[in-house]
This record gives C-alpha cells, sequence and structure tokens, in this order.
C-alpha cells in the first residue's frame, strides 16, 4: 500500500504509561525556519517579497540593523541571496519573535485554504483568512487524526508540518493532543533543511 503513513497507527496512546510527551519538546519558530526544506524557506520570502513589499522590506531593515548592517547593502544582493541572508538570521533564537510574525503573515497569505481547512475540520469559528480570536481547548485525538488525514490528501507533507509546527509554536501551551501526534508521526515533524 503506498502513500503517506495514516495516523491511526501509532504505537503509543497518550493514557500509554511509556509515552512520555514532556520528553518531546515542540519547535519555536526559529527552529521551524532552521528545520524546514530549504526551498521553503525561500518561497517564504519570495512570497513576501511579491505580495507584501512593506512587510518584506521591514523585516530586512530589522534584521540587518541587528546586525549593525544598513540594509541598503542587503537590497543590491540577488534576491536568493538576500532570501538566504533572511532565513539565515531567522534561524537565530534572538529573532524567534520576527520568525513567529514572518511564518504567521506567509501561512495567512499564502495558505488561508490550509488554515480555514484545519479549523473547519473541528468546527472552530474564524474569519476569512482561517484566524481565531480565542482558541478553543483541544480537540479529541480522533477529530485530530480525522482532519490531519484529511488533509494530507490536499496538502504536502512539507506545508502541512510546517503548519501544525507554527500552530503549536504560537500558543503558549499549544494543544497537547496535537503535540502527540507531531510527536508519534515523522511525516508532522521537521527534521532538518
Amino acid at each position: 500500500m503506498c502513500g503517506p503513513p495514516q495516523l491511526q497507527h501509532f504505537p503509543l496512546p497518550l493514557s500509554h504509561p511509556a509515552f512520555n510527551l514532556a520528553a518531546f519538546r515542540m519547535l519555536t519558530p526559529h527552529e521551524i525556519f532552521a528545520k524546514m526544506p530549504a526551498e521553503m524557506a525561500s518561497g517564504i520570502f519570495a512570497f513576501l517579497h511579491e505580495h507584501q513589499k512593506p512587510l518584506y522590506k521591514a523585516t530586512l531593515d530589522t534584521l540587518a540593523k541587528s546586525r549593525n548592517l544598513r540594509a541598503v547593502f542587503l537590497e543590491k544582493k540577488p534576491r536568493t541571496e538576500q532570501y538566504a541572508w533572511l532565513t539565515d538570521q531567522l534561524r537565530r533564537r534572538q529573532h524567534d519573535a520576527t520568525a513567529a510574525h514572518v511564518l504567521q503573515l506567509w501561512l495567512v497569505g499564502a495558505h488561508k485554504n490550509l488554515l480555514c481547512d484545519f479549523l473547519d475540520g473541528f468546527g472552530i469559528a474564524h474569519d476569512e483568512h482561517g484566524t481565531v480570536e480565542i482558541l478553543p481547548e483541544a480537540p479529541a485525538r480522533e477529530d485530530l487524526i480525522r482532519v490531519i488525514n484529511g488533509l494530507r490528501s490536499r496538502y504536502e507533507a512539507p506545508l502541512l508540518a510546517v503548519y501544525l509546527n507554527t500552530f503549536q509554536s504560537l500558543d503558549s501551551e499549544g494543544w497537547p493532543t496535537l503535540a502527540a501526534l507531531i510527536s508519534e508521526d515523522a511525516t508532522l515533524q521537521l527534521t532538518g533543511a
């Protein structure tokens, strides 16, 4: 049987005494940048450069200032070099807040269908961009499995992994059931660029 692994076959349920969720730490936004595919990171900045130029320039300015550089010198470089430099900066712990902001804007701007589909799967009310004011309590494991398996057929695995890890990283508590599923399924984890 071909295709991505299905979540129904997780080895350890949350209630299993050997499952140690505390040993699995969710990624922070700068770690998501460090572990996402390099072409995806470049695609994020290409999207921002094309669709949200003021944000792209503000991000470049902010990161350049943090390195005591003038953004004008970076702007003269080819875009591929700019994207690589920006990615390298957002992989640093000190730029975690900027990394979170860039991930949010990219997901809402370029992948709002994924955000809406995810929330619709649980019946969570949201705006047209797939954002919510207050995140409800974590859904049941079975509901998460159903929704994530439904998303697998419509979205590429790296995008789904980046979204789910970002979703977890942007809330101080996240959803414990989602953290458990990510920790158990390698296709939902980001393992390196």
